[in-house]
């Protein structure tokens, strides 16, 4: 099947060719909070583009956020106000990674929005997907959990270690095929209360949350990410002289990237996605 972009930086420079959909397509709404916004569109939309469901993604952002690297009026002109978007409803929403993960919640500038886009979900979409600090974020608000700093961040590739194979986030998976996950974070949540733990690593922790009772699912990474994201962040901060380790589990001996989580973010989001059939 494909995804397609109602709007977004991509489609208004014309660099993501639409195609034809064959089914009645599922609407997601992207709060995408990621400096990278194109690249950022681009991994969703690509992640997305061979789904057995056609997507249409509706990209928005925060009004309440006073960008650095962009705009608001390149904003304005690609993406729609949250609260614009928020006048229908939609299939999914999807809430990205922010840059944001040092700073106290209260201390982010849209965290009042946040909240109350949160509060719209529970009666506007049928499922919500939560990455990065997005997930530690709404893990705060829906159930109190805490988040604390690291000494060193988590960054790599990590392998979940544990698995709940009953649930439908991780079908397909087994011994045979690992459930891998780009992480790139400086925090980590400190308890699960109220919240099942489907997929965790021994050294980092949750990788995968879901809370059935309000139709959410918070991955602690990123599985969108392209095979050379990774290497980008980790020369971006070598560039500016920041402490950073090479990431785990990402390059080989001769210094080439390993593209080894593409199957897992293929079977997260599929198994996400199908869900949404499970909720009608």
């Amino acid at each position: 099947m494909t995804a397609n972009a109602i709007n977004g930086f991509l489609n208004f420079n014309q660099k993501w060719q639409n195609a034809a959909e064959l089914n009645n397509p599922l609407s997601v709404l992207v709060l995408n909070l990621m400096p990278t916004k194109q690249a950022t569109e681009r991994q969703f939309l690509e992640s997305f583009n061979h789904m057995k469901q056609d997507v249409r993604f509706t990209f928005a952002y925060p009004e309440s956020h006073s960008f650095k690297g962009t705009s608001r009026t390149a904003m304005a002109s690609s993406y729609l106000k949250f609260s614009d978007a928020a006048q229908k409803d939609y299939d999914a929403l999807i809430i990205t990674g922010a840059p944001v993960e040092t700073l106290n919640f209260e201390q982010v500038d849209y965290w009042q929005e946040f909240k109350q886009i949160i509060g719209w979900s529970h009666e506007h979409v049928k499922q919500t997907l939560f990455e990065c600090w997005a997930c530690q974020a709404a893990l705060k608000v829906e159930f109190n959990v805490k988040k604390r700093d690291l000494l060193e961040k988590t960054f790599g590739i990590y392998s979940a270690t544990q698995i709940n194979l009953k649930s439908p986030l991780v079908k397909g998976f087994g011994v045979e095929n690992q459930l891998r996950m780009p992480q790139s974070r400086h925090t980590n949540i400190e308890q699960t209360h109220g919240v099942e733990v489907i997929a965790s690593n021994d050294k980092i922790g949750p990788m995968i949350l879901y809370a059935p009772q309000i139709n959410q699912t918070y991955l602690t990474g990123h599985p969108e990410y392209e095979a050379d994201t990774l290497k980008i962040e980790y020369e971006r901060d070598l560039g500016k002289k920041q402490r950073i380790q090479i990431p785990t589990n990402y390059f080989d001996d001769q210094n080439r990237i390993r593209y080894t989580w593409k199957r897992s973010s293929h079977l997260i989001y599929q198994n996400w996605l199908n869900l949404i059939h499970r909720k009608n």
